[in-house]
Order: structure tokens, then C-alpha cells, then sequence
């Protein structure tokens, strides 16, 4: 039976304030987290369901009862909230550009192929009409590419322009799920979609997942990944010589261990010699403290519930072996020869804290010497770019403007 207005109308306000202001809980930490993101980045279609829903039930029942004033007040209370949220979202514009400028300077644009115009930086919302409709007619998907032996974990996809191409910049896009799950089919796609549109070759990989394939199998199937594209991707007209990396969660973990950890011979133990570098990474709320060195609670229980039990093997627990955890922590690997890198998170991430993102980029900013972006974002929670929304939107046109400068200054030394 469906519920009535005012049960509509209540739920609606409590899924709308937990996205405004995040309940923290350690028991329902994954629903909630759920029910925020999901509140959060579909905002204006909420918003539209709710004067819908509000409208049909006025026309119907008008407010003759207690409950429907109630019901009434309600939906208006659930309007300003997501109000709030459209509004909060849309700042992600400015702070994604004001992160581009403070760390490559006020002039970046005119660096750039095409400087962004007032279209490219405006709220897209004729997509945001489909939120889950993601494809584009100007751009060829090429599914499920060997890279290496070992079935269906060691599969890619090869986004790329439908008009042929050569000698275009790669992006390397790495899905999250915790290292335990996930699918390339799964995360990323915005982003691949809109790069793939200008022109760049992208590459969906699927890796090895625990608990059937322990660590480090994760980074070695990343790494295998890399070389095949190397290897392979002038034939899809890429440029061999550029691949950037990018991924969120344990995909962002995996794509910055990937950067921070080039020709490690420790990873790549069946091609010493090999390079293994990428040119720029864009990791998106990512796990950087893998080993917790830093002490966080966040990270330990990460370590200890997560890590420990399920990712490594059970003889490597981290009292024993704590320097296997270091040397796959991002936190713990930087060098000066670290590249390029737009670190973004959410301020309201449920499941890795932004201060976890803060203290890498920190730390990137002591050593590194290429430029460090970062971009905070007011309101966002874990894995806002999944589909598109006004706040994912306006972080793809940025990660955008990244690469394309990253690309640019490699190609021009």
C-alpha cells in the first residue's frame, strides 16, 4: 500500500536534512551515507517530485485535514533544504576553478587549447534531465579487452572519439568498491564520456578483487593494465607516452599508488624495467592513509576491520608486517618525482574523512615539484561523480582543464 502524503512528505524531509547535515553512525553508516548521496546530487529532481507530488495532492485532497497542513509545511521544509542543496552544489564551479588557480596561476587558461567560455562553465542542466542515461553519440566503446591473462578481472574498456584519432592523451580511469568489489562499467563514465568528446582516448579497467586475489594482486593488475596500454594504445590512437591516472575510493587509492609508485620493481615484478609512470593523476576521495601512520581512528579502523581481514593475507597482519601496508600507502610514498596531481574530495564524505585528503596533499605540497591541485567540495559526499549532476558536472569540465594544462606543459618540455 502506498504511504500517504504526510508519511511521503516526512521520509522525504528526513532523507533531504540527512543530506543537508550527514548523521553520523557507526552501525548504518553505508545507508546513510546512501541515502545522503543519493538526496544530494539528485536534488533538482527531487525538488520537482516533491511540488509534484505536493500539486497532485492539493488538486486531489486540498488541505481541508490537520495531516495535509502538516504534509503542507513539510514539503515545504523538504523545498528549502534541497534548495540548499542545488545551491551548495553549484558552488563546486567556483571552488574546482579556484583550485585550477591557485596551483597554476591565474593565467592557466590562456595555456590551454580551448580557454573554458561561459557554455562550458554553465550548469548543464539539460542533462541532468537523465541522469542515468550516459552515452554519446560521438564516442566509440570498446568492451571488455584482454590486457592480461586471468578471465574477467584482467578486462578493459577503450572509450574514444568516433572521428579517428592519433597520438591523443590517455586517461586511465580506475573504479573503487573498497577493494573487495566494483566494475570499470560502474564509475568514472561522466568523465570518460566528456574526454573522450574532446578528443582524449580513455581506458576502463577492471582489476583483481579480494578476498579471491590478495594485495598487492590489486596494484599489480593496475600496474599490468598500464603496461598493456603502453604496448597497445596507438592502435586505438592514443599516445603511449602520456597516460594519466584517475579513480575514486580504493580507485583513487590505486590510481595515486600508481603515480607515486613508477618502475617499483616491488609491483611490477614480471616486468623489471618496464615504465610505469603516468604523466598527471586526479584521484577522487580517495584512501591515501592506507597504513593509518598518521594515527587517524578513521584510518586504523580501515586498516584493522577492512584491510587486515579481507584485502591482505591473513598472515600479514599489520603489527607483524606493518611496512607491506606502508609501502601501498600513498600517504607514505611521496617523492619529489611525484606528477601532477588534482586531489578532490567531499567535506561531507561519510566514509573517508576529508581530513584524510588534506594531510596528502600536504604532504604532496612539501616535496612534490609539479603542481599540487586540490578542490574540497562544500557539501559533497563519497562518490558524487558517479552520474551526472550539477556538482559532478562542473568537476569534469575542471578535471578537464587539469589534464588538458598537465598534457600541454608535458608536451611542450
Amino acid at each position: 500500500m502506498q504511504p500517504n502524503f504526510l508519511t511521503r512528505r516526512a521520509i522525504q524531509l528526513a532523507l533531504t536534512a540527512n543530506a543537508v547535515r550527514p548523521v553520523r553512525s557507526k552501525r548504518a553508516t553505508i545507508p546513510l551515507f546512501f541515502a545522503g548521496w543519493l538526496a544530494d546530487e539528485l536534488a533538482p529532481q527531487q525538488l520537482a517530485l516533491t511540488a509534484a507530488d505536493t500539486a497532485v495532492h492539493l488538486a486531489r485532497h486540498g488541505a481541508r485535514r490537520p495531516s495535509d497542513r502538516i504534509g503542507l509545511a513539510l514539503a515545504g521544509l523538504t523545498a528549502a533544504g534541497l534548495g540548499s542543496l542545488i545551491a551548495t552544489a553549484r558552488r563546486a564551479r567556483g571552488e574546482v576553478e579556484d583550485a585550477l588557480t591557485e596551483a597554476l596561476g591565474e593565467d592557466y587558461g590562456s595555456r590551454l587549447a580551448h580557454p573554458p567560455n561561459p557554455r562550458d562553465l554553465a550548469t548543464p542542466w539539460g542533462q541532468l534531465l537523465l541522469p542515468f542515461r550516459m552515452h554519446d553519440p560521438e564516442v566509440v566503446v570498446e568492451r571488455n579487452i584482454a590486457y592480461a591473462p586471468g578471465g574477467k578481472r584482467y578486462l578493459l574498456d577503450v572509450y574514444r572519439p568516433r572521428k579517428p584519432v592519433s597520438d591523443a592523451p590517455v586517461l586511465l580511469q580506475v573504479h573503487g568498491g573498497a577493494w573487495v568489489i566494483g566494475n570499470k562499467e560502474e564509475q568514472g563514465r561522466p568523465l570518460m564520456l566528456h574526454m573522450a568528446r574532446r578528443g582524449w582516448v580513455c581506458v576502463a579497467i577492471n582489476y583483481p578483487l579480494a578476498p579471491a586475489a590478495r594485495w598487492p594482486a590489486h596494484i599489480l593488475g593496475v600496474k599490468q593494465a598500464l603496461i598493456w596500454i603502453r604496448e597497445h594504445i596507438a592502435s586505438y590512437g592514443g599516445d603511449p607516452r602520456f597516460v594519466a591516472a584517475t579513480g575514486g575510493s580504493a580507485g583513487g587509492h590505486l590510481a595515486a599508488l600508481l603515480a607515486l609508485t613508477a618502475n617499483d620493481p616491488m609491483y611490477q615484478p614480471d616486468a623489471p624495467g618496464v615504465d610505469t609512470s603516468v604523466q598527471a593523476c586526479v584521484p577522487h576521495y580517495g584512501a591515501y592513509d592506507f597504513a593509518a601512520t598518521t594515527g587517524s581512528r578513521s584510518s586504523t579502523l580501515r586498516r584493522d576491520q577492512l584491510l587486515a581481514r579481507r584485502v591482505f593475507a591473513p598472515d600479514r597482519d599489520p603489527v607483524n608486517h606493518l611496512d607491506d601496508y606502508v609501502a601501498a600507502s600513498p600517504l607514505d610514498r611521496i617523492t619529489g618525482d611525484a606528477p601532477p596531481f588534482f586531489v578532490i574530495h567531499g567535506k561531507h564524505d561519510s566514509l573517508i574523512p576529508v581530513r584524510e585528503a588534506r594531510e596528502f596533499v600536504r604532504r604532496l605540497r612539501e616535496k612534490s615539484r609539479e603542481p599540487v591541485a586540490y578542490a574540497e567540495l562544500a557539501g559533497a559526499q563519497h562518490a558524487f561523480d558517479v552520474f551526472p549532476s550539477i556538482r559532478s558536472a562542473h568537476v569534469v569540465r575542471g578535471v578537464e582543464r587539469f589534464l588538458e594544462h598537465s598534457y600541454r606543459s608535458w608536451a611542450a618540455k
